[in-house]
């Protein structure tokens, strides 16, 4: 079992705690949300002698709902995450940035995206700011965190709220080495106990919804029993929205990748789940590969899907569809009108001095499957990938690589 940080009660605050008030040292670790709500110049604190409490006076709407920009017009409007969430593009280490998310929202207005995974110590003891920055247009999108100390992810879940996430993802589910030696990801499938601990006290802290993102179970579990168990206590810490990926994850013996194709799926387990906790929301996760495979496990019960490596893949096939298959709505942009939207995006990218000016790699990386299966699309990918990365490379190597892909076509 992992050991867990302990949240303070209110014995030691000296007070007892109102639902506005929280106690969120952690055994393990010297962090108060007050401290970082000063830092960030949030909302008025008031803060114990201790420093262990905090009193947040929330002068900000529900974010359940979300303002959107459609279309990049500044009309906005309010939808509930949970009807976003309908279809998600699941969290993906080095692939689902934020140019990654600029990209897909164009293809999908309706789709609800996450961030990669950011681990809580970087941006509470790192000071990593900048991985939470996100382009409003991208809204709705999430924010996966990884950690298992409470207090530490509480203080990492309000930088996000204060960032403009509407929801803070706890990362359950990743069985890579790096993730584990910081026990957190799928090793907490074995201490459902902190899991709750952690997301009760993120909740506490700060008024984004707070989801949770796991596996059936690890190594030799049995997914039938540890599975319940798991959602019962998450549940009982008020989370209201989960993403099952349908397969074990093994810690020990197999990689990353592998785990994510070599333990067996297990759709029943999760339709089981969505019986047996109905006013879950429950999306599945694991082997989706079409958005039509999307749209029948939609049909069977469960409250949303979240699509992984194939929608970073062939993207149009899967988001460009997305809207009209799953919500109702329009057809995305055709693939080519959709590199050419991306140019405003491209070219404020390369010029960004903040940021130290950008690399057109940075974002045609995430462009090389827009055309997958179409005539002409293997030159496409050649011809951004020798010399997007290139110095100086600009808006002409993306038509230069378009012009390439329809001469191999004619």
């Amino acid at each position: 079992m992992i050991s867990s940080g302990v949240v303070a009660g209110s014995e030691q605050a000296g007070s007892c705690l109102t639902p506005a008030e929280m106690s969120l040292r952690s055994a393990r670790s010297d962090i108060c949300v007050c401290d970082v709500w000063e830092r960030l110049g949030g909302p008025e604190t008031l803060s114990c002698p201790q420093r262990v409490c905090v009193t947040v006076s929330w002068n900000v709407p529900k974010m359940s709902e979300v303002s959107q920009v459609e279309n990049g017009r500044n009309a906005l409007r309010k939808k509930p995450l949970s009807e976003a969430a309908k279809l998600s593009v699941a969290p993906m280490m080095d692939w689902t940035d934020r140019h990654c998310r600029y990209l897909h929202r164009l293809l999908s207005k309706e789709t609800l995206l996450y961030t990669e995974m950011v681990t809580a110590p970087a941006l509470v003891r790192g000071g990593a700011r900048h991985l939470l920055r996100f382009d409003p247009a991208e809204q709705p999108v999430a924010l996966q965190l990884g950690g298992s100390d409470p207090a530490e992810l509480a203080a990492a879940a309000v930088m996000g709220a204060h960032e403009g996430y509407p929801e803070i993802n706890l990362n359950c589910g990743c069985p890579s080495d790096r993730v584990q030696s910081g026990a957190f990801g799928a090793i907490l499938m074995q201490d459902p106990a902190l899991v709750a601990e952690c997301c009760r006290a993120m909740i506490a802290a700060q008024p984004a919804e707070v989801t949770v993102k796991c596996r059936i179970g690890v190594d030799d579990q049995n997914p039938t029993e540890v599975l319940p168990e798991f959602l019962s206590q998450i549940v009982a810490a008020g989370v209201e929205r989960v993403t099952i990926h349908a397969r074990k994850a093994w810690l020990q013996g197999l990689s990353p990748k592998e785990n994510r194709d070599i333990p067996p799926l297990d759709y029943d387990l999760v339709f089981e789940m969505k019986q047996l906790f109905p006013h879950l929301h429950i999306s599945i996760n694991g082997g989706v590969t079409s958005i039509e495979q999307a749209a029948e496990l939609l049909d069977r019960g469960v409250d949303g899907v979240m699509i992984g490596r194939a929608a970073y893949h062939n993207p149009t096939d899967i988001l460009q569809r997305a809207d009209a298959v799953i919500y109702g709505g329009e057809i995305g942009p055709d693939p080519v009108d959709l590199v050419l939207q991306m140019r405003p995006y491209i070219e404020a990218h390369l010029a960004d001095e903040s940021r130290g000016s950008g690399k057109l790699s940075q974002v045609t990386k995430h462009m090389l499957g827009l055309f997958a299966g179409k005539p002409g699309a293997r030159h496409w990918r050649r011809h951004l990938s020798e010399n997007g990365h290139r110095d100086g490379a600009g808006w002409s190597v993306v038509e230069d690589a378009l012009d390439a892909m329809n001469h191999a076509a004619a």
